[in-house]
């Protein structure tokens, strides 16, 4: 088999584009880092860890002294439990700001914690915004923390962290962020932007493969978050603690997920950090974007709000569209689509991070209209009662 030098693209062993917000595309060198069997305890692998955490440290740019990197075991659901967890305390009291799944499921979390929580919902089209934060922190002065998702990816919506932070903040309240699908690609620097923690993981714009997660937090916050874990194994403090007496883990890592993930890192630092990262992503999307929109299709949120991350499209309202047989057919090409996460509405989303530029998006607009036409889609328009929907909502 060939392998394309199209710009970026690793080289292919037939295995397709996942066009998802990660697990994602990696490149050749970030699987072949996998390979090597590490020991947990080895000094090797602790100056692994070791570097992992500064460098992570590092892509929090200007502020970052304040804080220290604490790795997680688990997907990233695991790591938001754990900054959840320690950061709030058993008598404190959160408002999550929900505009999506990830929003809701850090209620839900909450609700199984046993952390008195109120939520902010917006539904799948809208941000919260900072004056509706200040307004609800001005009701309720019991609430302590506020939860917020950098970037929703049920809609691909980037939502306001600056302005909530400063809602947050300026009520004497703090604030916790999911930058889950957007750390590494959108600054979120402690100097320009105030919060306490946030958490990330391998699998999303650093490009690394699923495993771990990782919480970014002060260490004022870590060393005073002693006691509030509801979980032994997701506990921040304890995790933190072990690995600043002993370098290790406290339980067993995922040594091969971590060298590749190192891996990722060095890449990363290679194309320019976080700016040229993001950079490539928003070239993604506004290839995609523009091309799928020349063929009819219409995008869920306005151009606005669209993220780099993920982009979420209406279902075409011809009857011919069918979203099963348009993914098969699309896979069958070489790109693995995402399913819709919307209540209202039939969606799909199409994703603009992993090892992809701008060269491999206009291929799947190509394979987008090709699929189209074999399906014998006549117009991508989506249904009128979806684009008055969205209308009402964005009023």
């Amino acid at each position: 088999m060939s392998v394309s030098t199209d710009p970026l693209e690793p080289p292919r062993l037939g295995e397709p584009y996942l066009l998802t917000p990660g697990p994602l595309t990696t490149s050749f060198a970030v699987k072949q880092a996998m390979l090597r069997d590490w020991g947990s305890w080895d000094d090797d692998f602790r100056a692994m860890t070791r570097e992992i955490r500064r460098r992570l440290l590092a892509l929090l740019g200007a502020g970052a002294e304040a804080f220290d990197c604490v790795p997680m075991q688990g997907s990233g659901s695991f790591a938001v439990e754990a900054m959840l967890g320690s950061f709030i305390p058993r008598d404190g009291k959160a408002l999550v700001l929900a505009n999506g799944a990830y929003g809701q499921r850090a209620a839900q979390t909450l609700r199984y914690l046993g952390r008195a929580h109120a939520v902010l919902d917006k539904g799948d089209y809208l941000p919260p915004r900072g004056a509706e934060v200040a307004q609800i922190l001005a009701q309720d002065p019991a609430i302590t923390h506020v939860v917020a998702v950098h970037c929703e990816t049920s809609s691909g919506i980037l939502n306001p962290v600056a302005e909530i932070s400063e809602a947050a903040y300026a009520a004497g309240r703090k604030l916790l962020i999911d930058s889950m699908s957007a750390f590494g690609a959108i600054g979120l620097e402690p100097a320009q932007i105030r919060y306490e923690a946030m958490v990330s993981s391998a699998n999303k714009c650093i490009e690394g493969v699923p495993g771990f997660g990782f919480v970014l937090a002060r260490k004022a916050e870590i060393e005073a978050a002693e006691g509030n874990s509801h979980s032994l194994s997701l506990d921040v403090h304890a995790q933190w603690a072990a690995l600043e007496t002993t370098g290790q883990w406290r339980f067993t890592p995922p040594t091969h997920v971590a060298a590749s993930f190192l891996e990722a890192l060095r890449a990363h630092e290679a194309e320019g950090g976080v700016a040229a990262r993001g950079a490539r992503y928003a070239r993604n999307r506004d290839v995609m974007v523009a091309g799928m929109r020349q063929l009819g299709f219409e995008t869920l949120l306005d151009s606005r709000w669209l993220s780099p991350i993920i982009v979420t499209f209406f279902c075409p309202a011809d009857r011919n569209f069918e979203f099963s047989r348009f993914y098969d057919l699309m896979k069958a090409k070489g790109f693995i689509l995402y399913p819709g996460k919307l209540t209202v509405v039939d969606s799909f989303r199409i994703g603009c991070i992993g090892q992809m530029d701008e060269h491999v998006m206009r291929r799947v607009v190509a394979a987008a209209k090709e699929t189209l036409a074999e399906m014998g889609v006549a117009s991508a328009a989506p249904p009128a009662a979806a684009l008055k929907e969205r209308a009402k909502l964005a009023a």
